[in-house]
C-alpha cells in the first residue's frame, strides 16, 4: 500500500492530501529513511512522523484498504 494512503486509512494523518504534503516536506520516514508519498509500506515497517517539535513513531501491524474509525488504531502500534 502507498504510504500516503496508509497514513490516511490508519488515521495517523487525517487527510491524504495532508499526508502527501508531509511526505513532500520530508517529515515522514519509513524505517529511518525519508520517504515519498508513493513509497510502498508493509507489515513490520516503522513510520516516523514529525508534527512540529513532536515525533510520532508507529510500527505497522496490519494493512487494509478500508476500516472503521474505531478499529483504525489496531493497524499500528505506537512506539
Amino acid at each position: 500500500m502507498r504510504l500516503d494512503k496508509y497514513l490516511k486509512v490508519s488515521r495517523l494523518i487525517k487527510r491524504r492530501t495532508i499526508a502527501n504534503e508531509a511526505c513532500d516536506m520530508g517529515r515522514v520516514t519509513v524505517n529511518g529513511k525519508v520517504a515519498k508519498a508513493s513509497a510502498d509500506v508493509g507489515i513490520g515497517d516503522v513510520i516516523g512522523i514529525k508534527f512540529g517539535e513532536k515525533t510520532v513513531t508507529a510500527k505497522i501491524l496490519s494493512i487494509t484498504e478500508t476500516i472503521h474509525k474505531e478499529d483504525a488504531k489496531d493497524m499500528y502500534e505506537l512506539m
